[in-house]
Parts: structure tokens; C-alpha cells; sequence
């Protein structure tokens, strides 16, 4: 039996990485533990996708497939449009949409269900310090009281909180690429026409709108010169959101005017993960924790495949986590690399007229289409993935 069982682990996020993780781990034996600083497993958020038999393989081996399709969106075409909304190219849904597109907070849900009995989570709850020592990791929480475990994973996001404890400042390894988007369900849409069943994406230099399309009912990306302050309150999000569009054309001034009064915004920077190693002693990062790039198209993808990967070589290493840990750092820094590649920014919101036309002329030709596609299944093919017979022939709980 691999010496697994009993091993206390702690998983900081309960979102697609966290849940991933917590679903091998406590599937053959381990004692795992999930702080998540949000009250519960979070729900909406934008839809997310997945690429390749690689990634749709290891979500069979879950035992989450058929139910995450159930549930799929489906990619929505979205028609790129003039400021007077003449349409003058269309981002095919199967572009955005992958072999398997879902909302985050289902999958984060269906995750969360597949867990097995052996794991106990901490909602509305933080790591404060982290401490190694020679037979585990000490661990203080905002409330729960202090504990050792044997092995820490960090799949709290790209702004992970393990990372900045366990590998040093963000700013060491998260560099803003010079954007920030932000997501609404705005509360009238009524001066939009009823007629239309497509997303629509709009773009001025340095700045984009997209309504009804992939990621959610509106969604902002634009250029910027330095991120936004991260404490700021609802009314100073939207206020930035705001400032960034003024004289914008199209439809914009009343997505605007309907954004200062919606419930929610969720503001952040378009960044990049940058590291050289996603393990350090008795902790590792797996997801975009270790290896995000916002809005690249593959995160859902990493994550669940790098969850996989790291229950298998612990496995595989029966129970060795320094073995173990340098087996999953050398597969997941090969297949990451299209993280360090993609800039979302650039593509969905170009700083020149002359860039959003070369653009919009990559859908407007099904050659340069087809081919863009094929570069995106290419990146999602580029892992081979240990089959773990330990994972494959041990029943779930």
C-alpha cells in the first residue's frame, strides 16, 4: 500500500486546485486538512474551460467528468463590433469555450463534493506563519488553533498567501503585465438589443467591453500603468473601473453608468506567475499559486492536471515528499510554460487601432483561425501524464 495513508497535509485554497488536491489525497488515505479564507466554497465567478484528452482524462480518473457535463455553458460565439455595432469579426465559441467550459463556482462545487470523508476544512480562516521543522511544518491560523503537518500545499490563487509565507514576497514572483480586468453582473442591460444571441466585444486602444460573452455578463479589460490598491472599498473599484473608460464610445457610457450600481465588482490585475521551482521543503504550490497567468485559458487545466500529478509522484515515491516534490516540479514546469507565454492583455484589449485590427483579422480568416486553434491544442497536449496505478486501482471512499 503506498505510505500515504495518514499523512497530514494541509491545503490552503478550496477553489479548483484545492479541491483537486484534497480529492486525490483524502481518496487514498491521507488526513487532509483545507483553510479557505472565504466563508464557503465560493460560488459564480467566470466560466472556465478545459483542453485536450490530457485534462479531460485525469477529470475521468476524478470520476467529476460526466457530472461537469451536466453542467457545461458551452462556448458563445462573440462578434467584435464597431463603436456604431456593426460586427466586423466573431471569437468562436469552440475558441473560448475549450472541449468542456464551465462556470468556476459549479466546478469549484462539483470538486468539493467528489472530496472523500478524511478532510476537514476551515472556512473563514488564514495561515499566519509557517514554521519547518525536521518532522513537519508548524502551522498558526487567524483562529484555529496552531498544528504540525507533515506537508503543505499552497492552491490559493495567484495571489497565494503560502507563497508569500513559505517563498517570499509577492512581488518577487508576480509580475503585472499591465492590465486589470474586472467582472459584473450588471442590473439593466435593457438598452442593449433583445435580438441578439451572441457575446458582444467591443475595443478602443487599450481598452475592451465584452457583454453576454465567455466570461460574464460584462467584462472589462484595460490597459493600466501600475495595478490598483488591493484594500480599496466597492465604491473605489468602481470608481477606477470607471476613470478608465471615460469618452469611450459604443454602448460603453451606460455599461458604465449600470456598473456604479451593481452589487458586486471583482477588480484585479492581469499578472503573471514567474518562478524557477513550485516546491520548498515540505511545501508546494500547485495552480495558479505556482503557475497563473490571469485569463491565460489554461489555468482550470494546470490546476487539475498538477493536483494529479502531485498525488501520483507522492505515490509513487511511497510517500517521499522530497522525491516526490522534485518529480512533480519537473513535469508541471514542462507543461506550465504556456502560462509564461500567453499575455491575455495584449489580445483582448491591443494599446493600438493598428493592433486590434491584426487581431480581429485572426477570426475574420479561417486559416489564421484553424491555426491559432491548433497552437492552443498543441499546448494542451504537451504533458505525459504517469498513469499512478495506486490512483487508478484503489476505490474511492
Amino acid at each position: 500500500m503506498p505510505n500515504i495513508e495518514g499523512t497530514r497535509v494541509l491545503v490552503s485554497g478550496a477553489s479548483i486546485a484545492g479541491g483537486s488536491v484534497a480529492h486525490w489525497l483524502t481518496r487514498y488515505g491521507s488526513e487532509v486538512t483545507v483553510v479557505e479564507h472565504a466563508p464557503s466554497v465560493r460560488s459564480g465567478g467566470q466560466n472556465v474551460d478545459f483542453k485536450g484528452d490530457r485534462q479531460l482524462h485525469v477529470l475521468e480518473r476524478m470520476g467529476v467528468l460526466e457530472r461537469l457535463r451536466a453542467l457545461q455553458t458551452g462556448g458563445t460565439d462573440v462578434d467584435f463590433v464597431t463603436a456604431d455595432g456593426a460586427p466586423v469579426a466573431t471569437l468562436p465559441g469552440e475558441f473560448t469555450g475549450g472541449d468542456l467550459e464551465i462556470e468556476r463556482g459549479e466546478l469549484a462545487t462539483v470538486l468539493h463534493d467528489s472530496v472523500g470523508p478524511g478532510c476537514t476544512y476551515l472556512f473563514d480562516d488564514s495561515i499566519t506563519s509557517l514554521r519547518e521543522e525536521p518532522d513537519g511544518v508548524h502551522v498558526t491560523f487567524e483562529h484555529a488553533e496552531p498544528r504540525t503537518f507533515d506537508l503543505v500545499v499552497g492552491a490559493d490563487g495567484i495571489h497565494s498567501n503560502v507563497r508569500r509565507l513559505a517563498f517570499g514576497p509577492e512581488e518577487e514572483h508576480v509580475r503585472f503585465l499591465g492590465y486589470h480586468y474586472a467582472l459584473a453582473d450588471l442590473p439593466d442591460l435593457s438598452f442593449l438589443d433583445p435580438a441578439i444571441d451572441t457575446g458582444l466585444m467591443y475595443n478602443e486602444p487599450g481598452r475592451m467591453v465584452s457583454v453576454g460573452g465567455p466570461q460574464a455578463p460584462t467584462f472589462f479589460v484595460f490597459a493600466s500603468e501600475r495595478p490598483h490598491d488591493r484594500g480599496a472599498d466597492m465604491a473605489e473599484r468602481k470608481r477606477f473601473v470607471a476613470s478608465a473608460y471615460t469618452g469611450a464610445g459604443w454602448k460603453v457610457p451606460d455599461l458604465v453608468a449600470a456598473l456604479s450600481r451593481a452589487e458586486e465588482l471583482r477588480l484585479d490585475t492581469l499578472s503573471r506567475v514567474e518562478m524557477d521551482s513550485f516546491v520548498r521543503g515540505r511545501v508546494a504550490l500547485v495552480g495558479d499559486a505556482a503557475y497563473g497567468n490571469t485569463l491565460g485559458g489554461f489555468g482550470s487545466g494546470l490546476s487539475v492536471v498538477g493536483a494529479y500529478v502531485l498525488a501520483g509522484e507522492l505515490i509513487a515515491a511511497d510517500g517521499d515528499h522530497r522525491v516526490a516534490f522534485a518529480a512533480y516540479d519537473q513535469v508541471m514546469s514542462g507543461y506550465a510554460r504556456v502560462a509564461r507565454k500567453s499575455d491575455a492583455g495584449r489580445f483582448l484589449a491591443p494599446r493600438t487601432r493598428m493592433g486590434i485590427r491584426a487581431r480581429n483579422a485572426l477570426f475574420r480568416y479561417r486559416w489564421s483561425r484553424d491555426a491559432l486553434m491548433k497552437s492552443t491544442d498543441d499546448f494542451a497536449h504537451a504533458v505525459e501524464l504517469c498513469d499512478y496505478p495506486a490512483l487508478l486501482t484503489r476505490a474511492p471512499r
